[in-house]
């Protein structure tokens, strides 16, 4: 009879642990779902459908940019953006390809100005911050560099709308958590 209720012990025990590992496991899964929006299911696509080693690229991005503080706007800066932004869009009926090199070069000016890294490193640090509208970035990038046609480039100059909008607005106060919500007063991880 002992042998039988230590039996069914450690059959309970080892279901207890199985259920917390697993529930652990897809809790983090949400939380950088939910953080990165459209961004966490480019990297798992990236990754060959891997949830786990995009989860740990996804992880490894918040531990190296997630302390970043973005710098505030003075309002003249912000009203010089809006002012670029609104001759970048302008100038794609004249002329889409200088449309998106100029969106390009105002969101990595703006992306500088609020402090985000340079180089390769900035894509990874606003996806941490803008999960939801890092596509927009990624967008103008790929419709520059290939043979994108008149559409494609008018649609990554509207994806690349969401983040250039996101950047101007007050970073001090309010956070924008991946969903493309917003939270005031603190980061959400």
């Amino acid at each position: 009879m002992t042998t039988a209720i230590i039996i069914v012990a450690v059959v309970v025990v080892a279901a207890i642990a199985a259920f917390l590992l697993l529930r652990g496991r897809t809790a983090g899964g949400r939380g950088l779902r939910s953080r990165f929006g459209p961004e966490y299911d480019r990297v798992v696509a990236r990754h060959g459908g891997d949830t786990q080693a995009a989860e740990r690229e996804l992880d490894d991005r918040v531990k190296r940019h997630g302390h970043l503080e973005e710098l505030p706007l003075a309002e003249e800066a912000r009203a010089r953006y809006a002012a670029r932004w609104a001759s970048a869009q302008e100038l794609f009926v004249e002329s889409p390809e200088r449309s998106l090199a100029e969106a390009d070069a105002l969101l990595a000016d703006l992306a500088r100005e609020r402090g985000f890294p340079e180089g390769e490193d900035r894509a990874d640090a606003l996806s941490v911050h803008h999960g939801a509208h890092v596509h927009g970035y990624r967008r103008v990038h790929a419709a520059r560099s290939g043979n994108a046609s008149t559409e494609e480039m008018r649609e990554a100059l509207m994806d690349a709308r969401g983040l250039f909008e996101a950047l101007l607005a007050d970073g001090g106060s309010q956070r924008e958590h991946g969903n493309g919500h917003l939270v005031k007063g603190h980061r959400t991880s």
